[in-house]
C-alpha cells in the first residue's frame, strides 16, 4: 500500500537531483561561452570564438535532459505499461548525434584551416587572454564533468551521463585553443598550425565519446536483450531453482539503461496442481528479481513437463 507514494517520492527525488545539476551546468554553460567569444574577440583567437560557440550549444542538450527526466521517471501506466524509460534512451541518443556533430565540424574547420595553411595563408597569432580563457574553460569543464558524471552514476542515468560527457567535450576543444595560443605565445607565429591538428585530434576523441554514449541507446531502442554471458548466466540460475525441471524461450529486452523485461517458458512437474505451478511461478519471479535486479517486467508461462525442448532458447 506505501509502494506508490514511495515510487513518487524517489522519483521526484532523481528529478531534483538532475535538475539541480542540469540547471547549474546550463548557467555556467552560459557564462563560459560568452567569456570564451568575448576572449577570443579581443585576443584575436577564431578557435577560441568557435570554443565559445560550442559551449552555447550544450545549452540544447542541457534543455533536453531536462525535459526528458519530467518523463522518463514517470512510472508505468495503462497507456505505457513498461514505463516510460526509453525516453531517457531518446534523449541519450539526442546527446550522442550532437556530439558526433560537435565532432563533424570541429574536424571540418580544422582540416580547412589546416589546408589554407599549407597552401601558404598566414594564420594571425592570439594574445595571451586567449591562452588564460582556455586554461580555464578546461578546468572548469572538467570539474562539470566529474559533477555531473558523478551525480548521473548516483541516479542510475544515462543521459545525464551523456550530458557529462558532453560537458567534457567542451574541456577537449578548448586543448587545441590553449595549445595552438601557448606555442605561439612561447615559440612564435609558425607553430600556430597546432591548432588546426589538435583540432583533428579533438574531433575523433569527442566523436569516440558519441559512440560510446549513443550505442548503448540505439541498442536500448531496437529491444537488443541481455549480452549471452548475462542471459546463460540467467537460464542456468533458473534451473538451479527447486521445482523447475527445464525452460525454454527465455526472452529478455531492454527498456532502459538499468531495467530489462523478461519472459520464459518454465517447465515443471505435469502431476502439480494449478495452484501449486502458479505458486512456482511466484517464487521463481522473486527469486530472479533478488539475483538480477535490473528485471522489472518478469513474464513466466508455466508448462507440464513431457519431454525436454532441443534448445533453451
Amino acid at each position: 500500500m506505501t509502494s506508490a507514494p514511495t515510487d513518487a517520492a524517489h522519483a521526484a527525488t532523481l528529478r531534483h537531483e538532475i535538475r539541480r545539476v542540469t540547471v547549474g551546468g546550463a548557467l555556467i554553460n552560459a557564462a563560459q561561452g560568452a567569456i570564451k567569444i568575448a576572449a577570443g574577440l579581443w585576443g584575436n583567437s577564431q578557435a577560441l570564438i568557435a570554443d565559445g560557440v560550442h559551449s552555447l550549444s550544450d545549452l540544447a542538450t542541457d534543455a533536453a535532459v531536462l525535459i526528458g527526466a519530467r518523463f522518463w521517471l514517470r512510472p508505468a501506466d495503462k497507456k505505457h505499461p513498461h514505463g516510460y524509460a526509453k525516453i531517457e534512451s531518446v534523449i541519450t541518443l539526442f546527446i550522442g548525434l550532437v556530439l558526433a556533430s560537435v565532432a563533424a565540424s570541429l574536424a571540418a574547420h580544422g582540416i580547412r584551416e589546416l589546408r589554407d595553411f599549407i597552401d601558404g595563408a598566414a594564420i594571425e597569432p592570439p594574445s595571451w587572454i586567449a591562452l588564460v580563457a582556455a586554461l580555464a574553460s578546461i578546468a572548469v569543464k572538467e570539474w562539470l564533468y566529474r559533477w555531473t558524471a558523478r551525480v548521473g552514476r548516483r541516479v542510475h542515468s544515462s543521459a545525464v551521463i551523456a550530458n557529462a560527457w558532453h560537458h567534457r567535450s567542451d574541456a577537449f576543444s578548448s586543448i587545441p585553443a590553449a595549445i595552438a595560443v601557448a606555442a605561439s605565445l612561447l615559440f612564435g607565429p609558425r607553430y600556430a598550425f597546432l591548432d588546426p591538428v589538435g583540432a583533428i585530434v579533438v574531433a575523433s576523441l569527442i566523436l569516440y565519446a558519441a559512440w560510446k554514449v549513443a550505442w548503448p541507446a540505439l541498442a536500448t531502442l531496437t529491444d537488443e536483450g541481455l549480452s549471452e554471458d548475462r542471459h546463460a548466466e540467467l537460464v542456468a540460475f533458473v534451473l538451479s531453482l527447486p521445482g523447475v525441471r527445464f525452460t525454454h524461450r527465455v526472452r529478455t529486452r531492454l527498456l532502459g539503461r538499468d531495467s530489462v523485461a523478461m519472459d520464459l517458458h518454465l517447465h515443471v512437474d505435469g502431476d502439480l496442481t494449478v495452484r501449486e505451478g502458479h505458486r512456482l511461478a511466484h517464487v521463481v519471479r522473486a527469486r530472479l528479481r533478488e539475483r538480477f535486479p535490473e528485471l522489472v517486467d518478469i513474464m513466466i508461462h508455466v508448462e507440464p513437463a513431457v519431454e525436454k525442448p532441443a534448445s533453451p532458447l
